[in-house]
Order: structure tokens, then sequence, then C-alpha cells
């Protein structure tokens, strides 16, 4: 059989010599061409620009659309030209092509899939040394030798047999499938959660991960049902299971529900602000076990979902965006009080955060024992952007028209006992 293989790859090199792979390197270069072109005019046609996308990524050649054109050309490509020619260049073209595809598919599906961290750019080489030296040993023709070697290894599980090429093709069955699910719910996602804001966020965000657990799932049994594991002896399993999440796991299984309860009835959404445990701050995430909580000084609390449901949380944005801010304001008694009032008014009028509708109000609220104070509430409709930096604008205004206006701020009043002898 080596000999066989040996007289085979001789015939391939002395194939390579021969006038007619000038022919072949021009339908391949036809070919990626006409994968360039097409991908190009549907990328106009879609008016994607999106750098995550799948198909297409950060520019035309950095997606899967233009691979897996190239290869359904190559392919066509060398059904035309096998009748009249002894291919040598499709040879080793077809399975270059197979391989850049499932990098680029694996790549792409893990960016969309997942945020960029260390792991994800393991797995990224990982799938690109697999399927380089898949294509290596695969044209060498070492590939069918190696896989009748790991098939000998075998043993029983059971009533199974399983063999060490039946764990290596279940093990990268797995990972198609996965990718496969990842790819179709990274694509569902992007549609729901496009151009969807507030409590529409939420719900769509809530889909979203249910229909990604439901696809992983689904995979996972579809992938053992490839290599032949039973499935009914995962029953076992999940009983297993159930008791662990009933005793170990119950605080995790918990979180993982109340973040399908939040997402799915919409008591909080992504951009409220909230109160949680005295801190005070806008949604930012709310994901299956956690929700990300960033206050306007920029520190950001991971409250667990449960905590959320079962503790009582200050939503000031459920029913409205608007906050309620105030300032407190003090004066001589003999300052004229209508004066004073349309000052304060006009300071805060001076800003536009502060909304016009309900108006700013000021209120001589206290006789105080230094002086009259005056407290000076006003509307905002966007606490994200910071509420200290405009309290401090408004009062440095408030200021500036005061003493503009010769009206005093009193110094508090003392009274000290001296003992005289």
């Amino acid at each position: 059989m080596s000999e066989a293989r040996i007289a085979d790859l001789d015939a391939w090199v002395a194939a390579l010599s021969k006038p007619s792979v000038l022919t072949e390197l021009a339908a391949l270069l036809l070919s990626g061409l006409a994968a360039w072109a097409v991908a190009f005019l549907v990328r106009r046609a879609v008016g994607s620009h999106d750098q995550r996308s799948i198909l297409f990524g950060k520019r035309i050649l950095d997606g899967v659309l233009f691979p897996l054109l190239l290869l359904c050309l190559a392919y066509l490509a060398r059904a035309v030209l096998a009748g009249w020619l002894a291919l040598a260049v499709f040879k080793i073209a077809i399975p270059v092509l197979i391989s850049l595809l499932v990098i680029r598919l694996g790549v792409k599906v893990l960016q969309a899939a997942f945020k960029d961290t260390p792991l994800v750019r393991l797995l990224e080489r990982t799938i690109s040394w697999v399927a380089w030296l898949a294509m290596a040993m695969w044209v060498s023709g070492l590939l069918p030798l190696i896989l009748e070697e790991l098939d000998q290894i075998s043993w029983k599980v059971g009533g199974s047999t399983l063999s060490l090429r039946t764990m290596l093709e279940g093990a990268l069955t797995a990972g198609a499938v996965l990718i496969f699910t990842l790819w179709i719910s990274a694509a569902i996602e992007a549609r729901l959660l496009r151009a969807a804001t507030g409590g529409e966020l939420s719900l769509r965000k809530a889909v979203s991960n249910a229909t990604r657990a439901l696809l992983v799932f689904i995979g996972l049994l579809v992938a053992l049902s490839a290599v032949g594991i039973n499935l009914s002896a995962l029953s076992v399993l999940g009983g297993a299971i159930g008791v662990g999440v009933g005793f170990g796991l119950q605080k995790l299984a918990a979180n993982y529900v109340s973040g399908f309860v939040i997402l799915a009835e919409r008591s909080m959404r992504i951009g409220d602000n909230v109160r949680v445990d005295n801190f005070e701050g806008r949604i930012t995430e709310i994901n299956a076990r956690y929700t990300v909580i960033r206050s306007l000084t920029g520190r950001e609390s991971i409250v667990p979902n449960e905590m959320l449901i079962t503790n009582r949380v200050e939503n000031q944005s459920l029913a409205d965006t608007r906050v309620w801010q105030s300032t407190v304001v003090s004066v001589a008694y003999d300052s004229d009080v209508e004066l004073v009032m349309r000052l304060l008014q006009q300071a805060t009028l001076n800003h536009e955060r502060v909304l016009r509708e309900p108006a700013p109000s000021v209120a001589l609220s206290t006789f105080g024992a230094d002086g009259l104070e005056f407290t000076v509430g006003y509307w905002i409709a966007d606490p994200e952007n910071g509420s200290l930096n405009l309290k401090s604008l408004i009062n440095l205004d408030i200021l500036g028209a005061l003493r503009a206006n010769q009206i005093v701020i009193p110094y508090p009043q003392r009274v000290v006992h001296t003992r005289v002898g």
C-alpha cells in the first residue's frame, strides 16, 4: 500500500512540471477573482460594514463568504478540467481551501459569539493548527494510515465498543456542531438586538440567551448521537445533575432562573438607574447569572441576579427616566425674597440639561437659625451624564447671581459665653 502511495506522489510531482499546470493556475485565479467580485456585490447589496460580521468581517477577504465561494468555484473548475487534463494543482488547492474555510469559520464564529479573551485566542490557534495539520496529512496520504491505526486502539464501555478514532471523530463532530450552533445563535442575537433599547432590549436579550442555550443543548445531543453514545445512558447523569443542583448548586441555579425572570418580566432593564444594597448606578448588562451596575463615578458592581429578585431594589427609571435633583441656598433675613427666587430660577434655567417641563421650582423651605433657606429643585433626563457636575455648575451660577445683586449669604451666628474674674 505504501509503494502505491509513493507512486501516486511521484506522478503528482511529475504532473506539476507539465504545461497544463498553467491552465489550472489560470482557472484557480479566475475562480478567486469571481469569488471576490460576488462577495463584493453581495456586501454592497446587503450594506454590511460590521467588523464582527461572520460572512464579511472588516474587509471582504476576512469573512467566511469569500473562501466559501472560492471553494465552490474551485470544485466547479476542477470538474470542468478533469475531463481533459491530468490535474495537479487542484489536488493541493482543494484541501488548502477547505482548511482555510474551516479556520476562517471557526475564528469568526468565536469572535462573534465571545469576547476577545486569551482562551478564545487559544481556541483560534488550536483550530488553525488542527486544520492545517489535517490538510497536510490528507495530501501526503498519512491521514488514512493514522486513522486505521487509531481504530485498532479500542475498549468496551458497557454494551458499546469505543476506539480512539471514534473518540477523535466524536470530538471533531462535537466541535463542528457547536461552531454551527454558535454561528446560528450569534446571527439570531445580532438580528434581535439590532436597534433595540430599554424594555425591548431586555426582552430580546432574554430570547437570545434562551435560544443560544437551546441550540447548544441540541448541538451536544446531535454530537453525542454522531459518536454512537446511547442517549438513554444520560438519564442517570441527568439525575445526578438534578441532585447536585438541588443541594450544592442551588444558589447558581437560583441566579440563572432569576436572570431569565428579570429579562422576561422587564422589572429592570438595560439603561435603568437603580439602587441596590447602598450602591446606585445604571444597569449596563443583564446576563444569565449576574447584572452589571455602573455608578456615575465609573465603578462597576457585579450583582447576582438572585439579590435583585429577593431584595428591595429602587428603580428610578421604571416608569420614567427623569431624575429630580435639588440644592439648598441660605440668604440673609433682610434680602428681597422675590428677587432671590427669580435669580435662583434663572440660574437653573441657564443649563440645557435642566428640563423645562416640568419647570424648575424654588421654594422658601425653612426659616433657619442664620437666614432664609431656599430649596431649588429641577428635573434632568440624562443622569448617566453625571449629576454632581450639573449641580456644581448651577451652584456656581447661583453664587455669581447673588454676589452681583449684593445679596448676602449669612455666616453662622454663634453666642460665645465668657467668664470674667
